[in-house]
């Protein structure tokens, strides 16, 4: 670092103009678009700056704990948050997603779309995905060691987090600002996972040997053992004749077995319509005068067990070479890979001959159930996920110049390989069973949970679910989604060693990704034969005693899945195959996308200093193109359907993206922060190259697929912030962000968002299109505190707490949706923690709140938002407790969820919870034995 001579005002511009070109200017003051990638900018480590002295982050850098987190914060050119090595350690959480709750702005959700979504994904019990700053998931950039790493989600663009456990990491730093020199596609924040190398460690050789046991205490709800555990090690050395070699290398193993309890009225009534309005007219519309969101009723529920396991391993490894004080190289990787078996048992209890009788109010009518239907489903969820990433770079100084180049590479999958179901009906053959008279199937206890009101003939059949007919052999899905992505960048950065720029940096970035997704189905042909029942399946190994326990204590069976799977391997036919059409030729390619998506960017920025004041403009350009390829299926005038052919799209996007960003550092303990800057995301693959269906009716054609000229989704950003340090262990921060959007477009899974049909005469396209405008704005703030001065022993008492406020409205571009909140942005969350750390002893008690949240718009496809699906507020108190000993072992016990709240409880309509999704994960107890040498 050198002094920073003052300069005039004229001379700031004339540098700035100089730096970046006449352009850059006007192109910022345009309303670009995102760009670019890359890595958090973090400082070396030491001191806070100087006031007189600019601060440039020039390493990625992993931090032990959480003093040297905040020294990492308060040094940043950029807005940051920081989880250090230490933190992770001491968080009761299940994998790096849950980790990330614990900063200020996130939202973890534990669903996503298509198979991951609604109850079905929640009921694995763990958080899945981070929403930052209001914006969804997949407006999130994701990088390992500063690296783009692939995404293989078969319908979106996020990254599944849950893939990735606390112990395969060292510091997570979230970006929740992007400087010129960071990917521009990052509405949301970028979130940066590290690993170490071997010259973050201390001693020239040294390991540690992890070994862990945990609990679920809702399996043993269930009479099983719930027990799960694990094995981590790391190695690193130093070595050569001035130790100029580094290399560190880390492992892990564990896994969890798990089963927790569903009650699904929501998902009832989105997948068979059990659902009603209690005011109603004599055809079952919304009575004049009351509000559809308040006046619904539960006409049916599915209640069952979520039961399974996970299997996670991976490991990391690093190469570093110090070839001379000017040149430093490096190879690193990465590999996580999670096996997850999750099988579901469902007693469905359905509605049947619904009529509606007056009331004693004129005109007003109420739903009557004339008999309830039970049946039993069987289904499965498996999946089967791994990421690696692969990178070499190096770093050389030469007089003023600092040179960066780096080659990466990644792959990703997220497959589903064998999703298997099987159901059984008792009312197959007669439909003169268990009447019933109610206006809802259910009742309403303590804070509204709900309870199926079952007569005598119901609660014997749902004893006995075995005697039910067997309504068919099974069914089976097999779908395949990856991504392998790889490209390469240079940075450059000029230090000046007078006048007012201190430095000036530019660079360029290439990335290539290609992707495939295949979705094939079978299903077997029905039993029909009056005799075949479940039992006689050979599905069975056992029961459950209670299908909810403390709630319903009705038993249910424990179904084998391999017994269900050879039972379809059995029986199924290549005639069988019915993915989505009825020629085997269009079945097996109908549901078949594959793409390919390169990103060319080119970035400038400078550093000027003006005293205490540190201003970084930038610009950057971002180039984007994208080729789908998907099946078509046309149909002739007939509608009969025709053999189908793959077609082609291709998508080109040109972002340039401005940024301003000034630090002022009045002290070596505070610094202000303002920033404007634009991002962008673009749209998933599937609303870009979704598959085509072409429908020929009365001359009519009607093309439906995806749409190529959908606009990305652009945001300007501002932000202001200011943090302090206080020489008594105190860190406060404080800052402020808005975001303008345009041309939303909101996460429907698989579905399009906005299905828009144009054209005229013969010929009509529907496709998907761009909403409107949108905006997200908050306040965020920490304070930690450490109570240092207090006399011992408590002087090792200490306090953390967080919270955000934000607000979100945007317009999907559909009539009647253009003021939504905007997907997973809660208005209120919070952190609070109150710990005690001395003489190797740490204590920490934490409690998380996140307000409820709007999950899917339109749940029940009504055209309008009252049945738009929220997750209601969660709770959770967590504790930890270590100690480490003087010889190198440390042990450490950490309980999430330690009040056993309900990790998941979904509504239809923001004011109702007459049809709500709940999930019961109990409480996770996890011992850890750590030796480290």
């Amino acid at each position: 670092m050198r002094n920073i001579h003052r300069p005039n005002r004229k001379s700031l511009v004339v540098a700035l103009c100089a730096v970046l070109g006449s352009v850059a200017l006007p192109v910022w003051a345009q309303q670009a678009q995102p760009a670019a990638s890359g890595t958090a900018q973090d400082n070396d480590k030491g001191a806070p700056a100087k006031p007189e002295k600019a601060v440039q982050m020039k390493a990625l850098s992993v931090v032990a704990n959480r003093y040297d987190a905040t020294n990492m914060r308060m040094d940043s050119v950029n807005t940051v948050e920081v989880l250090s090595a230490s933190d992770l350690q001491r968080t009761a959480v299940h994998n790096v997603a849950e980790a990330l709750g614990l900063m200020s702005g996130v939202n973890v959700t534990t669903t996503g779309t298509a198979y991951f979504g609604g109850i079905d994904g929640a009921a694995r019990g763990e958080g899945m995905f981070a929403s930052v700053r209001g914006l969804p998931s997949e407006y999130n950039v994701n990088l390992i060691n500063g690296s783009n790493i692939a995404q293989g989600m078969p319908y979106s663009r996020s990254v599944q987090l849950s893939l990735l456990p606390p112990s395969g990491l060292q510091t997570i730093v979230l970006n929740k600002t992007a400087i010129a020199d960071m990917d521009g596609d990052a509405i949301g924040g970028t979130i940066d996972f590290r690993t170490p190398s071997a010259f973050d460690f201390k001693k020239d050789f040294s390991g540690s040997v992890t070994a862990s046991g945990r609990s679920e205490s809702r399996a043993r709800d269930y009479g099983g053992s719930g027990l799960g555990g694990g094995l981590a090690g790391e190695l690193q050395g130093k070595f050569g004749a001035e130790k100029q070699f580094g290399v560190y290398v880390s492992g892990y193993y564990d896994y969890r077995n798990i089963t927790n309890s569903e009650i699904g009225a929501a998902e009832s009534a989105s997948n068979d319509g059990s659902w009603a309005f209690l005011h109603a007219t004599a055809e079952g519309d919304n009575a004049p005068g009351y509000d559809p969101a308040r006046n619904l009723t539960s006409l049916g529920t599915n209640v069952g067990i979520a039961a399974g396991f996970e299997r996670r391993y991976g490991g990391n490894i690093s190469f570093d070479w110090n070839v001379d004080p000017t040149l430093k190289a490096y190879a690193k990787m990465t590999y996580a890979y999670a096996l997850t078996e999750q099988n579901t048992t469902y007693n469905q209890l359905l509605p049947s001959d619904v009529t509606y009788v007056p009331t004693a109010t004129p005109g007003v009518y109420t739903p009557n159930i004339g008999r309830i239907a039970n049946r039993f489903w069987f289904e499965t969820n498996p999946e089967r996920a791994d990421l690696a990433t692969f990178q070499f770079g190096a770093d050389k100084t030469a007089g003023g110049w600092t040179i960066s180049p780096n080659v990466f590479w990644s792959f990703g999958r997220n497959d589903r390989p064998e999703h298997v179901e099987i159901d059984g009906r008792e009312d197959k053959y007669s439909q003169d069973n268990f009447a019933y008279d109610r206006s809802s199937l259910l009742r309403y206890g303590s804070s509204h949970f709900p309870y199926p009101v079952l007569t005598p003939g119901l609660l014997n059949s749902v004893n006995n679910v075995q005697a039910m007919w067997a309504n068919d052999y099974g069914e089976v899905t097999r779908i395949r989604s990856g991504q392998k992505r790889g490209g390469a960048k240079l940075d450059l950065r000029y230090d000046f060693e007078d006048g007012p720029v201190s430095s000036v940096k530019f660079g360029v970035k290439y990335s290539d990704s290609s992707r495939k997704f295949t979705n094939r189905d079978w299903s077997t042909g029905g039993i029909n034969d009056g005799v075949t029942t479940l039992d006689d399946l050979g599905i069975f190994k056992g029961y459950y005693s209670s299908i909810f326990p403390d709630k319903f204590h009705w038993r249910t069976p424990d179904v084998s899945r391999a017994a269900v799977a050879a039972l379809i391997d059995q029986h199924v036919l290549p005639s069988d195959l019915d993915t989505c059409g009825s020629l085997d030729f269009n079945n097996y390619n109908c549901d078949t996308m594959r793409g390919t998506e390169a990103v060319s960017a080119a970035y400038a920025m400078a550093t000027i200093n003006e005293g205490p004041v540190e201003i970084i403009p930038g610009v950057r350009f971002e180039h984007t193109s994208i080729h789908n390829t998907f099946w078509t299926t046309p149909t002739d005038d007939a509608g009969n359907e025709l053999p189908g052919y793959f077609s082609n799209n291709r998508t080109i996007y040109n972002e340039p993206l401005g940024s301003l960003f000034i630090n002022y550092r009045p002290s070596g303990n505070v610094v202000y922060r303002a920033s404007i800057y634009q991002s962008y995301t673009r749209p998933a693959f599937v609303q870009l190259g979704g598959g085509s269906q072409i429908n020929t009716s009365d001359g009519v054609t009607t093309i439906t697929r995806g749409n190529p000229n959908l606009s990305p989704i652009k945001s300007t950003n501002v932000d202001l912030a200011a943090e302090w340090t206080t020489e008594r262990g105190g860190y406060v921060s404080l800052s402020g962000y808005y975001k303008k959007l345009r041309d939303y477009i909101y996460d429907s899974g698989g579905g399009q968002a906005n299905p828009n049909t144009t054209g005229e005469g013969t010929i009509l396209t529907k496709t998907p299109t761009n909403g409107g405008d949108g905006k997200v704005y908050g306040l965020e703030a920490t304070w930690r505190q450490k109570f240092q001065d207090l006399p011992a022993p408590f002087d090792g008492l200490g306090f953390s707490v967080n919270a955000t406020r934000q607000n979100s409205k945007v317009d999907l571009g559909r009539e009647g949706f253009g003021n939504e909140r905007l997907q997973a942005a809660p208005q209120r969350m919070a952190n609070a923690e109150l710990f005690y750390e001395k003489n190797g002893f740490s204590l920490n008690l934490s409690y998380h709140y996140t307000g409820s949240y709007l999950s899917t718009y339109d749940f029940l496809n009504q055209n309008d938002p009252w049945d738009d699906l929220w997750i209601r507020p969660i709770r959770r108190v967590d504790l930890h407790a270590g100690y480490q000993f003087t010889n190198g072992f440390q042990v450490d016990l950490q309980v999430s969820n330690l009040t056993k709240q309900y990790s998941y409880w979904s509504h239809i309509g923001k004011n109702s919870l007459v049809n709500s999704d709940i999930v019961d994960a109990g409480m996770t107890t996890l011992v850890t034995v750590k030796y480290a040498f």
